[in-house]
């Protein structure tokens, strides 16, 4: 895979069509099954990270052109307002889920992005955090052991993740922007989803991580 790193905000990369099925996808898997193309993304997201030392913080916008040979990925991070707006974003960016579609010959060129990175949908506010040792949670749990949040942790990869969900009956905005600020000040977001670390990983706790954290090791 090359990689391109255009400036702070913004990477491209182009993948060939073969290093894709080398890397156990075929064609019509990235563009007609999204949990796998989604999959895809996140494993190339991976490498870019490696090797352009582009942190993955906040939404993505994400463009796709399928060349004859491969696909030429560029990826931006949206710009933020001082209280974590969004700019510079379509209006209607909640309504587009679309991160690969089109046919896979010629060029095509996507004006619709997707904020796939840690983007809450309508109902909960989902979260995935990287760590390194599990007692880095410790302050994070005596912090928020009042809160009513729903923690799972698990290994892959030799990394931990915490996966913290939150219920919007339960929580506002704002209580969620300060919960993850709390959480944010010790640990880094991940884009890894929870279904990717409960098919890949290695299951730590499955529910009530925090609580447990303080059970085990506070």
């Amino acid at each position: 895979m090359e990689i391109e790193r255009i400036n702070d905000n913004t990477v491209k990369f182009y993948i060939s069509y073969l290093d894709v099925e080398e890397r156990g996808f075929s064609r019509d898997e990235i563009w007609f099954n999204r949990d796998k193309s989604e999959e895809l993304f996140w494993e190339m997201m991976d490498e870019v990270n490696e090797e352009a030392d582009f942190a993955m913080e906040g939404p993505l916008w994400i463009q796709v052109q399928a060349m004859d040979k491969g696909l030429e990925v560029t990826v931006t991070r949206a710009q933020l307002t001082k209280d974590g707006q969004k700019i510079d974003m379509p209006d209607d960016i909640e309504e587009r889920r679309k991160m690969f579609s089109g046919e896979d010959t010629g060029v095509h060129e996507f004006d619709e992005f997707d904020p796939v990175f840690n983007d809450p949908d309508p109902k909960t506010f989902e979260y995935t955090f990287i760590l390194s040792e599990v007692e880095e949670l410790l302050p994070i749990a005596e912090r928020l052991k009042y809160v009513p949040v729903e923690t799972s942790l698990h290994h892959f990869e030799g990394k931990y993740y915490l996966y913290a969900k939150f219920d919007e009956i339960l929580h506002s905005d704002e209580d969620v922007k300060n919960h993850v600020s709390v959480i944010s000040e010790y640990l880094k977001t991940s884009p890894l989803t929870i279904h990717r670390l409960e098919e890949y990983g290695k299951e730590i706790f499955k529910q009530d991580a925090l609580s447990n954290i303080l059970h085990y090791f506070g």
